[in-house]
């Protein structure tokens, strides 16, 4: 378990709140374990009908914390707790929905595209800088984001890097509403408590056939996987984290 991620249990409903608003809520190999444990343990409750992500004000998450992530990346990507939570989050039964206020990069944006439910406040950015890093994209997006928003865009957002915004989220399919800060998390709780209140049974089956092929999405997160720890160890995306991590001391 880790401080920066706050687990709150109500009625059926559990928020996983991202806390570490010193580093934008980047997330630490440690996070990614609790987040991961957290959406198993749903999976495994009959008490637990749903669960919302969110950030702490002003940040959904910039995604991966790229000292933590480079000094990961000495040891095999199969291993990391990165990977371990995507598979999880892949495969998680139980609906998700999503807060977001702020920046989302990388996975704070990927993520998104595994949760039945977004909601975005008007300050929410979506950015998948993977390509301007060196590395490819994660978490099934090279597969979830041409099926939601059509090829040429995903293309746009994806090679090219393009951020979009709450409403462009929305007008993508990528959103559902575009809600004030001030009511987003009580909104997001709401809407997913009223899952929780459905019949899991019928829920569930019905999630999966809107989602789709599952065995897809999860060859597409381990094909990803192979390419993502080739890339990370090329010289362009050792070069492109150096560059980061130099910035953020000076800055």
């Amino acid at each position: 378990m880790t401080e920066h991620v706050v687990i709150q249990d109500t009625g059926r409903v559990r928020l996983l709140r991202i806390d570490r608003p010193e580093k934008k809520n980047a997330l630490t190999g440690a996070m990614y374990d609790t987040l991961r444990e957290a959406l198993a343990e749903a999976d495994r409750s009959d008490v637990i009908g749903a669960v919302v992500f969110a950030g702490s004000p002003g940040a959904f998450s910039a995604g991966n914390d790229l000292a933590d992530f480079v000094a990961a990346a000495r040891h095999p990507f199969e291993q990391s707790p990165a990977l371990r939570f995507i598979r999880q989050l892949a495969r998680t039964r139980t609906p998700m929905v999503a807060a977001v206020d702020g920046i989302a990069v990388g996975i704070g944006a990927t993520l998104t595209l595994h949760c039945d439910l977004v909601y975005a406040s008007p300050a929410a950015n979506f950015r998948m800088p993977f390509v301007e890093l060196g590395l490819v994209p994660e978490a099934g997006s090279s597969y979830l984001l041409p099926r939601r928003v059509g090829l040429l865009r995903a293309t746009e957002i994806l090679l090219l890097c393009e951020a979009y915004d709450a409403d462009e989220a929305v007008r993508l399919g990528l959103a559902n509403a575009v809600i004030p800060a001030d009511l987003l998390l009580d909104h997001a709780l709401t809407k997913a408590a009223r899952l929780a209140a459905l019949p899991p049974g019928p829920l569930q089956a019905t999630r999966a056939l809107i989602r789709g092929d599952q065995a897809a999405l999860e060859a597409a997160v381990e094909a990803e996987a192979v390419a993502f720890e080739a890339r990370l160890r090329s010289p362009e995306a050792q070069d492109a984290f150096a560059a980061f991590l130099n910035r953020s001391r000076k800055a």
